[in-house]
């Protein structure tokens, strides 16, 4: 198996259009089978207001198939503080994850530096 549970994930949802609304999700896999799991944790919402990406406050949980192509993932080390990660601009790299510690997860890998 890939993915098992415990692990901590940050997750990518891809834009479909242009305009839709860009969505991640940093949790841990509470069960897998196969690629599809069962996370609990935080959903981060970018607002475009701010030009930044909003963590929700309230933890959920999600069911996402992380072998889809509508998904990019990445592994989270199993000693962040989910609850401590938030975003923030870094200059010369632009928009990362981070714990405030160990953390910290270019997100512009995908798109152009902010």
């Amino acid at each position: 198996m890939i993915i098992e549970k415990g692990e901590q994930v940050h997750v990518m949802y891809r834009a479909l259009y242009e305009n839709s609304g860009r969505r991640h999700f940093v949790g841990e896999v509470l069960e897998a089978v196969g690629a599809t799991c069962r996370i609990e944790g935080y959903v981060f919402v970018y607002d475009q207001k701010s030009s930044t990406f909003v963590k929700k406050p309230e933890k959920r949980v999600t069911i996402v198939d992380l072998a889809e192509s509508g998904y990019i993932v990445n592994l989270v080390g199993k000693d962040v503080a989910l609850d401590a990660i938030r975003y923030k601009y870094e200059q010369g790299v632009g928009l990362v994850a981070t714990d405030g510690r160990s953390f910290s997860l270019n997100i512009n890998e995908f798109s152009a530096k902010s």
